[in-house]
C-alpha cells in the first residue's frame, strides 16, 4: 500500500484535531485555539495548545509537536500504519488499494480479530452469571474492584470442552483453531481451549483482544495457561497492557515492568497505570525497542525471589547489546518473598513508591551479580572477574556506551581489588620525633635533582624513576601487582614499554634485571629503556645498576605508593573544586587534608630523591 502525500492531507483536513485530543485530554477554549495540562509532561499550568485551523498541537513547556497521526503515534503509541487507519475510519476514507495478497491477509486477520472479540465478550458474560460465581470469590479475595475486572476485561471460561465452540460456531472450527481459541487433535474433535479458567484478554496498541490468559481457579496445573503463538499474538513482540500503559508512561514519564498480569492489575488498582508484563516468556529484544519507545529507562520491578533476580539478569543482557546513549534499564529488588501485588495490598501504593526511588541502575545490577559469582581470593578469580566484565561491556553495539561501560568496569575492579589507602604519612629520616609532634622536612643541603622535583612536580619524573626500578628489580613486581595493574604510567612509548616489563616479569617471576634487558632489547624497547637508567635521569636507591639493599625495596616502596596515591589525591581536589561555590565545612577540611597529603608527598619524594644523594656524596667521600 502506497500513501500519497496528497492522501494524508486530505486525512489531516478531514480530522478534527481538538476533538481527537479532547477524547483523552480535557480542553478548554482560549480564543481561536484550545488549550489544556500537557498529557505528554507533568504541568500544574496549562502549556499545551491544539490550533484546528493549522491542524497541529504545541506545548511550550516540553516542546511536544505535532499533529493527527503523529498525536496517534506519540501519545496512544500505534504504528504509523494503524493511525492512520483509524483515522481514516473516522473520517469515512477508503485507503489506498492493496495488492490481491495483502487484501486477502488483511481480511483474515479481520475475521480472528472479530473472533478473539467475541470470544472476550462472551467470557465476561461467563462471568457475571450464575457459573461465574466462584471466579468472582476469586477476584474479591484479590482485591480486585468491580471497575478494575471491566476496564481489563476479566472473564471465565466455564469447565467445559464445547460451550465456547458452540457460541462462535458461525466463525467455524477452522479459524478458531486459528486464533488459539480451539484445540485441535488428530482424529479428534476440536474442543476449547480454555476450560476452569479466569480469563484475561490481551489487547494490541489499538486495544483489540489478540489473545488470552488464563489462571486456573482453584489447584490445578498449569496456574497460568496463555494463547499459543498465532497471526495475531506473537508473544515475543507483544506487552501486556501495552494499550493502556502508552499514554499513561508519557504522562508520568517512566515505564514499569513486572513479571505476570496480576502485578499489572494490582498496580492499576493503586492507581499506577503505567505498567507493563511479557507474555509467560523471558524478555525479548523486541520487547524491549518497545518499551524505549515508552521511556529512555524502563524500570523492572521482579520478584524479591531468585527466578526474578534471574529474570532481572538475563534482562540485562538481552538489553546490552541494545544500548544507545541515554537509553538504558533500571531496577528496583521487592523484599524477599513478595510481588508488586502482595507489597500494594499489604502496605498501600506508599511504599511501593518508596521503592521506585531507589532504582539501581543497568550497571549496577551487572557489577554486583558479576562480583558475587565466586570468590576473589587468587590472582585467576581475580582475572575471571575482570574477564567476566570485559565480555559484558564488548556486547554493547554502540561504541561510545561500549567505551564508558569498559572504563567503568575498569575503575569498579581496581577500587575494589586494591587495599584501601590510609592518609598516606611519610616516613621521617633522622632523628624520631615524639607523639604528636608535627612532622617537618629535615633540613639538609637541597641537591639539583630535588630542586627539579620539587619545581616539575611527580607525575612523570617519579614515573620514569619506577619504571627504571622496575626494571632493576623485576622480581618486585609481583608484590605490587594489585596496584600496577591498573596503574597508568604514562602515554605512548613509556607506557608500552611499562606494560612489556609487567607483562613479561608476570610470566618468569624468576626474570632477573639483565635477562629482562636482553628481552626487551630484542622487543625494539633498548633505546628508551637506556634512556631511563641513564646516570642523569632521577637516581634514586632503587634506579642504580646493582641496588640489592633492602633499602633500595624500601624505597621502591616508598615511590610505588606515592605514585599511587597521588592521582587520588588529585582527583579528590578536583572533585571538591568542582562544588567550591557550596563547599560546607565538612568538605573545606577535606580540602585542608588533602592538601596537606598533596604536600607532604611532595616532600616525601624530594627526601627520597635528597637522601640518595647525601649517600652517594658520602659514598665519594670515603673513597
Amino acid at each position: 500500500m502506497t500513501l500519497s502525500p496528497q492522501f494524508l492531507d486530505e486525512l489531516r483536513a478531514r480530522t478534527t484535531l481538538s476533538t481527537l485530543i479532547g477524547r483523552t485530554t480535557k480542553l478548554q477554549k482560549a480564543g481561536r485555539e484550545y488549550r489544556a495540562c500537557c498529557p505528554f509532561h507533568n504541568e500544574k499550568s496549562p502549556s499545551f495548545y491544539v490550533n484546528d485551523e493549522k491542524g497541529f498541537y504545541h506545548c511550550f513547556g516540553c516542546s511536544a509537536h505535532g499533529d493527527a497521526i503523529r498525536w496517534l503515534t506519540d501519545q496512544r503509541g500505534l504504528p504509523f500504519m494503524d493511525a492512520v487507519k483509524e483515522l481514516a475510519q473516522s473520517a469515512g476514507m477508503e485507503l489506498p488499494a492493496m495488492d490481491p495478497r495483502a487484501a486477502e491477509k488483511a481480511e483474515a486477520a479481520k475475521g480472528l480479530h472479530e473472533a478473539c472479540a467475541d470470544a472476550a465478550a462472551w467470557f465476561t458474560e461467563q462471568l457475571d452469571g450464575i457459573g461465574g460465581a466462584e471466579a468472582r470469590k476469586v477476584l474479591e479475595k484479590r482485591g480486585i474492584r468491580p471497575e478494575i475486572a471491566r476496564d481489563f476485561g476479566f472473564g471465565f471460561a466455564p469447565d467445559s470442552r464445547g460451550k465456547l465452540k458452540a457460541a462462535l460456531k458461525d466463525y467455524g472450527d477452522p479459524l478458531l483453531i486459528e486464533a488459539g481459541l480451539l484445540i485441535s487433535v488428530e482424529n479428534k474433535e476440536p474442543y476449547d481451549r480454555f476450560r476452569g479458567r479466569l480469563m484475561i484478554p490481551i489487547r494490541d496498541q489499538r486495544g483489540r483482544t489478540v489473545a488470552f490468559g488464563g489462571r486456573i481457579i482453584g489447584d490445578g496445573e498449569p496456574k497460568y495457561l496463555n494463547s499459543p503463538e498465532t497471526p495475531l499474538f506473537d508473544k515475543g513482540r507483544t506487552l501486556y497492557n501495552i494499550d493502556r500503559a502508552a499514554p499513561a508512561a508519557r504522562k508520568a514519564d517512566r515505564l514499569i515492568v513486572v513479571e505476570g498480569y496480576m502485578d499489572v492489575i494490582a498496580l492499576a488498582g493503586a492507581g499506577i497505570a503505567e505498567v507493563v508484563a511479557p507474555n509467560g516468556t523471558a524478555v525479548t529484544e523486541h520487547q524491549l525497542e518497545r518499551m524505549w519507545r515508552m521511556s529512555d529507562v524502563p524500570i523492572f520491578c521482579l520478584d524479591g525471589d531468585s527466578a526474578g533476580q534471574k529474570a532481572a539478569i538475563r534482562a540485562a543482557h538481552r538489553a546490552l547489546p541494545l544500548l544507545a546513549p541515554g537509553r538504558s534499564l533500571a531496577f528496583v529488588t521487592l523484599p524477599q518473598g513478595q510481588d508488586p501485588d502482595d507489597l500494594v495490598r499489604a502496605k498501600g501504593p506508599a511504599a511501593f513508591e518508596a521503592l521506585l526511588r531507589e532504582t539501581r541502575p543497568l550497571v549496577d545490577l551487572l557489577w554486583a551479580h558479576e562480583l558475587a559469582a565466586e570468590s576473589l581470593a587468587t590472582p585467576e578469580q581475580k582475572a575471571g572477574l575482570k574477564a567476566r566484565l570485559t565480555e559484558l561491556a564488548n556486547t554493547i553495539a554502540d561504541p561510545g556506551v561500549k567505551s564508558e561501560y569498559l572504563a567503568e568496569f575498569r575503575h569498579r575492579f581496581d577500587e575494589h581489588v586494591r587495599p584501601s589507602r590510609a592518609p598516606f604519612v611519610p616516613q621521617q629520616r633522622g632523628p624520631a620525633r615524639k607523639p604528636g609532634q608535627p612532622w617537618k622536612a629535615p633540613i639538609a643541603p637541597v641537591g639539583h635533582h630535588a630542586k627539579a622535583v620539587r619545581a616539575s612536580g611527580i607525575d612523570r619524573i617519579l614515573a620514569k624513576a619506577v619504571l627504571a626500578g622496575l626494571i632493576r628489580h623485576p622480581a618486585e613486581i609481583a608484590r605490587h601487582m594489585d596496584v600496577l595493574g591498573s596503574l597508568q604510567l604514562a602515554d605512548g612509548a613509556l607506557g608500552r614499554l611499562f606494560e612489556a616489563v609487567v607483562d613479561l616479569a608476570v610470566e618468569d617471576q624468576a626474570l632477573d634485571s639483565d635477562r629482562l634487558l636482553t628481552i626487551l632489547a630484542s622487543s625494539g624497547f633498548d633505546q628508551i629503556a637506556n634512556e631511563l637508567l641513564r646516570p642523569d635521569q632521577l637516581s634514586l636507591s632503587f634506579t642504580e645498576k646493582g641496588s640489592d639493599s633492602e633499602r633500595a625495596r624500601a624505597d621502591l616502596d616508598e615511590a610505588i605508593a606515592i605514585l599511587v596515591a597521588r592521582p587520588e589525591i588529585d582527583a579528590a581536589l578536583a572533585e571538591i573544586d568542582r562544588e567550591a561555590a557550596t563547599l560546607s565545612d565538612e568538605a573545606f577540611e577535606r580540602q585542608v587534608s588533602l592538601v596537606r597529603e598533596k604536600q607532604a608527598l611532595d616532600s616525601r619524594l624530594a627526601n627520597l630523591v635528597q637522601a640518595n644523594e647525601d649517600a652517594r656524596a658520602s659514598n665519594a667521600e670515603g673513597n
